[in-house]
């Protein structure tokens, strides 16, 4: 199908923004390289033939107080088709009931204490740097993933390079006047949530051809409490009776706001009844952006094609257990809304009361998208859930929490918590709403022991029985040899399997589509040092015997590339490989490119530390330019991020005419020299 040119504008964006390795394998090496195949390159979303694509829909401090949920006082029409066209959850949990470390949780699959993120201000690529998010695996698997609006907690922490193919998008914040709520006369797109919607509308139309992961972030119910109008007038008398009791403690969102005391103490009824109206107002206020997106969906033809996530961050109290706002470990700010529909599902318009996680969405959408399950996740697909709602499931799910470090288990029938000097314990089938801690109770000693060491045992140990994960995370697809982890052996096999007509090994054919060339290299290039096993090695390194071949592969690459995800991560893998190689010897290479203008790299290998210096000579053996590298460890220095760099300019900076040239390495008791060839 022939492309708009917005989607070629799109194509010419995605590629603006790539952060890249490549240039002289793409460019330079075209001169004096030989390639080690010529076939025509296959099509890249051949690999991801039968895949579906992803919107995950994520809402700041959303409690399930929805009309789908059982509350019939809600208007949020949008959501609850979505909930009539997939599964939702009445039972799912968050991790940690503040933004940050629920959001980074979900993104990783990590739970808080393996991701290091237990507050607002940790930013998990700097706990967690080696952490594969949702949208990275998704991207480095061909999809082209966007984000908009609020995914991570802070603008700061924007995850672009590794998890985006293009910087995420915000939008521009809106003035407050430091009140819990307001009742704007504005429309939608006045208020940052419209300005998402809208954005994300755009966005489809854009990428509705692509396979595509988009999430999209909405900060309401979030306070300030602000809405249009016309979503307050939904809730004139709804919230009336049976006003709670809220108790406002230092800790609380709303002390920064001048409306809540900061000293404490209850709120007036009058005020109570204020917050829990505009709660709601944003809450539809956010349900009319969400239907403007699922309309799009149906609209561009995408919806029998796209997984769909809809999903709270966390909970949030309004007066249960005398609170307001969440960072509880109470139920209320950790039960979170969850509703998942996708293409073909079989039973919709269903409820299940499996107990699930947050965590939990990762392995979800990498099952529902046939995308490997990474070994290291600590969450559990919940596509068996969405087949069988009734079908025994986890026995409990984990939560935590940083005021007076909490950790909690909630049980079907319990929750169970461990505080530094305190235990609690509430039993929901006596107290639905969950107020009587009955820990301390002389019959509930036994009790207490078996929750206090189911919740020692881990999540581990409340796995449902007989069930793992789906067969690609135990073989993966690029592990050629299937001996559990993918590394140099695997790049041999389908290097030598490169135009010949029996194949060694049938999986050296990644994308399955015939042909065995360098888009199946490169998929497996892309991803090594992934295991099936824990216990298996997280860096790769290759015996020095095979570095021409990897540089081979780099050259075929540089040669391919069309500047996709899946070449710059191949292209950067392949060369921290060559990087990690160990020489026997020092050895001076051919510049690149030869001839060369206007600029070169020189590559050596040094095989033991030791100062180096480069000097370029004219034919007359008079010095043009001196490059003082300095001290260097053992090691190659072969590629572009490595090699010496010559801008073809002499000691004054004047640019050197065409012409033959020599270079000298001079590292240690080592001097070698080799011609080079300025062409212009």
């Amino acid at each position: 199908m022939e492309k708009t040119s917005t989607q070629q504008s799109l194509k010419q964006t995605i590629h603006d923004h790539s952060i890249s390795r490549r240039d002289f394998l793409s460019t330079s090496l075209k001169a004096g390289a030989a390639a080690f195949t010529t076939g025509l390159l296959p099509n890249l979303n051949t690999a991801a033939a039968g895949r579906y694509n992803v919107l995950f829909i994520m809402v700041d401090d959303l409690r399930p107080m929805l009309g789908c949920y059982g509350h019939s006082e809600m208007h949020t029409p949008n959501i609850d088709r979505l909930a009539q066209k997939g599964t939702l959850f009445n039972r799912a949990y968050c991790q940690f009931p503040v933004c940050n470390p629920s959001r980074a949780s979900i993104l990783t699959g990590l739970r808080p204490e393996t991701v290091g993120v237990l507050d607002n201000y940790a930013f998990f690529r700097k706990t967690a740097p080696n952490a594969v998010t949702f949208p990275q695996h998704f991207k480095s698997h061909g999809y082209h993933t966007r984000a908009i609006g609020k995914i991570e907690h802070e603008p700061t922490a924007l995850d672009n390079e590794l998890s985006w193919s293009i910087p995420a998008w915000l939008p521009e914040r809106t003035p407050s006047n430091n009140l819990s709520w307001q009742a704007l006369n504005v429309d939608d797109d006045e208020l940052r949530d419209g300005k998402t919607a809208k954005r994300t509308v755009e966005v489809l139309e854009e990428i509705k051809d692509f396979q595509f992961l988009l999430a999209v972030g909405f900060r309401k119910p979030h306070l300030p409490f602000n809405a249009p109008i016309k979503y307050f007038e939904l809730y004139d008398t709804q919230f009336s009776e049976n006003v709670p009791d809220i108790i406002i403690t230092p800790r609380n969102e709303g002390r920064s706001l001048i409306d809540i005391p900061t000293e404490g103490g209850p709120l007036s009824k009058e005020k109570t009844l204020e917050l829990i109206r505009a709660y709601a107002a944003a809450t539809s206020y956010v349900d009319a952006q969400v239907g403007r997106i699922l309309d799009q969906l149906d609209a561009l033809g995408l919806t029998e094609n796209t997984v769909i996530v809809f999903v709270g961050d966390h909970g949030f109290h309004l007066g249960e257990n005398g609170r307001f706002a969440k960072r509880t470990i109470f139920e209320v700010a950790l039960h979170s809304p969850m509703i998942v529909s996708f293409p073909g599902q079989s039973l919709r318009g269903v409820k299940t009361n499996a107990l699930v996680e947050l965590v939990d969405i990762y392995p979800t959408l990498c099952d529902l998208c046939q995308l490997p399950i990474l070994s290291e996740l600590e969450g559990l697909s919940m596509a068996p859930v969405m087949e069988e709602p009734t079908r025994p499931w986890k026995t409990a799910v984990f939560s935590q929490v940083d005021i007076d470090p909490a950790h909690s288990i909630r049980t079907e029938q319990y929750r169970y918590t461990e505080r530094r000097k305190t235990i609690e314990l509430y039993d929901f089938h006596t107290d639905p709403e969950g107020t009587m801690n009955i820990a301390n109770l002389p019959e509930n000693a036994e009790l207490v022991k078996h929750l206090s060491e189911r919740l020692q045992a881990g999540w581990q140990a409340a796995l449902p029985t007989n069930h793992e994960q789906n067969s690609n995370s135990v073989f993966l697809p690029w592990d050629v040899n299937n001996d559990g982890t993918v590394d140099i052996q695997d790049l041999l096999l389908i290097a030598n399997s490169f135009e010949t007509d029996t194949l060694e090994k049938p999986k050296v054919d990644v994308n399955e589509d015939g042909n065995v060339d360098i888009i199946d290299l490169l998929l497996v290039a892309s991803h090594l040092g992934e295991s099936s096993s824990t216990a298996a090695p997280k860096s790769i390194s290759i015996p020095f015997q095979y570095i021409d071949k990897i540089e081979q592969m780099l050259i075929e690459a540089g040669l391919a590339n069309d500047g996709s995800t899946l070449f710059r991560q191949g292209i950067a893998n392949l060369e921290m490989l060559i990087d990690s190689a160990m020489p026997t010897k020092t050895v001076l290479l051919p510049n690149y490119p030869n001839p060369f203008n206007p600029e070169t790299w020189i590559p050596y290998d040094l095989a033991k530390e030791t100062n180096v210096r480069i000097t370029i000579y004219n034919q007359k053996g008079e010095s043009v330019k001196q490059l003082n590298i300095g001290f260097q460890d053992a090691g190659t220095y072969r590629t572009q991020s490595r090699a010496a760099y010559w801008d073809g300019c002499n000691s004054a900076g004047e640019s050197v005419a065409s012409g033959v040239y020599f270079y000298t390495l001079c590292a240690g008791q080592t001097k070698t020299t080799r011609k080079m060839v300025i062409a212009k």
